[in-house]
């Protein structure tokens, strides 16, 4: 698992400065704020999730035309089938956005914290994002993978805990 994070975390490095080498100095791009509002769907890799489903608000500054910083929170819940309690949380996460090929395709990577707050589960985990996603000026679509290093999982049998999600947001968005 780690192994993944440094292989996102070293595209978004090259692709990083791969961007700021070939960007051209100019004094008419308008920096500025948007807002996103999400829906989110993903199917949990590890026991007893069935699937997740969300929503979301993604607030955006444009650093430049191919940069920007992010700041995401909303509330998503883990639905166990069974007798078992559903796991709803709040994700709080900051990140970063570079897009790569016709300002239009993205990687973005985030990191913050997960609280839980349903069925008298009331643990904080870490949660990191690498994801990758197409944008225009209203529509947002992204898949991203999601862990949670804290929230309990069932391996062979016995409890555990580290979560992997993979999700499809898609969302509206619009300048503020």
């Amino acid at each position: 698992m780690k192994t993944v994070y440094k292989i996102v975390a070293l595209a978004l490095f090259f692709s990083a400065m791969s961007g700021f080498s070939q960007e051209t100095t100019s004094t008419n791009y308008d920096q500025g704020f948007r807002l996103g509002f999400g829906l989110n769907v993903g199917y949990p890799l590890q026991d007893p999730y069935d699937f997740n489903l969300g929503a979301d608000a993604r607030l955006q500054y444009d650093l430049s035309k191919r940069y920007s910083v992010t700041l995401t929170t909303g509330f998503s819940n883990l639905f166990i089938s069974g007798d078992d309690n559903d796991l709803g949380y709040i994700p709080l996460q900051a990140g970063f956005k570079a897009f790569i090929l016709k300002d239009k395709l993205y990687l973005l990577g985030e990191a913050g914290a997960a609280f839980a707050v349903t069925n008298g589960y009331n643990k904080t985990s870490l949660l990191l994002t690498p994801g990758i996603g197409y944008a225009t000026d209203i529509i947002d679509i992204s898949l991203r993978y999601d862990h949670f290093s804290d929230f309990p999982t069932i391996e062979n049998g016995t409890q555990d805990k580290g979560l992997g999600l993979v999700s499809l947001r898609v969302a509206y968005g619009f300048k503020l």
